[in-house]
This record gives structure tokens, C-alpha cells and sequence, in this order.
């Protein structure tokens, strides 16, 4: 894979959000054409006191769907990097200290970027656990 090294990097920087608790949301987003999954959107999830994923794809298919999905933390490279391509070009992570995006060019070469934070609070679900 042509971009494996910046992914590596990117989801390191994800899994130092989440246990630092700057953590507030993972957004995949920027589509391809007009495909009926436009959104991927991954909060923090707690089933029985262990901290787990909550994927949720929105599909605008006759109006608006959102099927949702718990994984466990290690499943979430599994659960997003198929997606990063085809038909999104970015992934955003949204955390207290600052926004931190990976995009795809138009060469399809991923690049990460950082801007001043969107979110002031972390997910409450994280800071719960």
C-alpha cells in the first residue's frame, strides 16, 4: 500500500487521542462522486465498563440511514482504511488539542495536516471510562 506509512502514523496519532482522553470524534468524510454511503463517523462506545467503538455509516439511499456498529478498539484500522479511497479522501480526527486531518490527493497520496481544535470537550463517553 503507497500510503501505509502515513496511515501507520495517523491511527498512532487516533489511538494517543483515546488514551490521552483528547479524544471527541473520527469523521471520514469528502466522497467521490455521489455514492450512497457519504458519511463514516466513530464516537466511543462503553459496553459494560470496557471502552469499544461506535461506527456509524450514514447512507442517503431514499432519504437517511444509519446503521451502527460496536467494535472494539483494535478493530478500528480494519474498520475505516477500506473505506479511505473509495469512496472517501479524508479522515478527520477531531480532539481537545487540535483537528488533525489525513487527505488523499488527487495522486492519491495521503498527507496529515493540523489545525486548531473544533471541539473544546472530549467524547463524555471517554471521559467516563
Amino acid at each position: 500500500m503507497l500510503n501505509t506509512e502515513t496511515y501507520t502514523t495517523f491511527f498512532a496519532v487516533v489511538r494517543e487521542s483515546i488514551a490521552d482522553k483528547t479524544f471527541a470524534k473520527l469523521t471520514l468524510a469528502k466522497t467521490i462522486g455521489k455514492p450512497e454511503l457519504q458519511n463514516i463517523y466513530i464516537r466511543i462506545a462503553a459496553q459494560e465498563g470496557v471502552l469499544k467503538l461506535s461506527v456509524t455509516h450514514k447512507i442517503y439511499n431514499e432519504g437517511l440511514q444509519e446503521i451502527e456498529r460496536i467494535v472494539s478498539l483494535e478493530e478500528l484500522e480494519n474498520e475505516t482504511i477500506p473505506y479511505i479511497n473509495n469512496p472517501f479522501m479524508s479522515v478527520l480526527l477531531f480532539t481537545t488539542g487540535a483537528d488533525i486531518t489525513m487527505k488523499l490527493n488527487k495522486k492519491r497520496v495521503a498527507t496529515i495536516t493540523e489545525q486548531p481544535p473544533t471541539f473544546k470537550n472530549a467524547d463524555p463517553n471517554l471521559l467516563g471510562l
